[in-house]
């Protein structure tokens, strides 16, 4: 996490909560969250390679390919939208169907346990106060949709595959790709068909890339921040949530995930 100048201000996850709880009620209030060290401990993408080179279904080229890719996006040498293109093309032939299914089984598996418990509770604010709740990311559908329909989010905004008429992969991914200045386009779009008003709206994520998005609405809200997106935070004068890190065992982090929702 990057470091926090003395002009950024802190929010704690206290007093977000006691923030959301003021608020205006209603579905004209939107909360849009990221998910990749947002919602979750990590990166998504990351565990979905792990799986694939633990049952050997990643080939050395593969594996080079991811490598290579990984750190010339981290270092600024790769756009992402070549990135999530390079990684569909490994994916090509494969059944939708069968990507969905494994989604599913590596959330319980493997993502769960990287769920802020904090994050669970702010999403369960905003929800209670009637709120729009939006998952907003530019990870791909087979990541995202497993924590949305386990928070309870039914509004989502990601990546998908490109299919064929049978359901199978054809290496690329529906346009337009959702990152940066086009997931803020998403977004206001999304506030004018739904009748939102992005003044009354929050933005949780902490990519440096979202400070598109958290420039359009009312309350934007880094969390644990990356460089640009604190610095940002610090120029604007975006009050900061540090969260702690999200790993629990997965059994634990299970149920206590569950009590909290059944409890909703």
């Amino acid at each position: 996490m990057a470091s926090i100048t003395a002009k950024a201000t802190r929010l704690s996850p206290a007093d977000a909560l006691t923030e959301i709880r003021a608020s205006a009620p209603g579905p004209t209030v939107g909360a849009f969250f990221d998910l990749d060290g947002t919602l979750v401990d990590g990166f998504t993408a990351a565990v979905h390679v792990g799986d694939r080179i633990r049952r050997r279904q990643a080939g050395i080229g593969e594996l080079l390919g991811v490598f290579e890719a990984a750190l010339r996006y981290r270092f600024g040498r790769l756009e992402f939208e070549h990135l999530i293109l390079r990684a569909a093309g490994y994916l090509r032939g494969e059944a939708l169907e069968d990507l969905e299914e494994l989604g599913e089984r590596l959330f319980t598996e493997r993502v769960a346990s990287r769920l802020y418990v904090r994050m669970h509770q702010v999403v369960q604010a905003h929800q209670e106060r009637g709120h729009t709740v939006v998952l907003s990311s530019s990870a791909l559908s087979m990541q995202a949709l497993p924590v949305a329909r386990f928070l309870g989010i039914v509004n989502v905004q990601c990546n998908h595959f490109e299919v064929d008429d049978s359901g199978r992969l054809t290496g690329g991914i529906v346009r337009p790709i959702v990152w940066g200045a086009t997931k803020a386009d998403a977004v206001q779009r999304f506030c004018a068909d739904n009748g939102i008003a992005l003044q009354s709206s929050y933005f949780y994520a902490d990519g440096d890339e979202d400070a598109a998005s958290m420039s359009l609405v009312g309350y934007p809200r880094p969390v644990n921040p990356r460089a640009g997106l604190a610095a940002a935070a610090a120029a604007h004068g975006w009050p900061v949530m540090c969260l702690a890190s999200g790993r629990r065992g997965p059994v634990r982090r299970l149920r206590h995930l569950t009590r909290q929702r059944n409890r909703s």
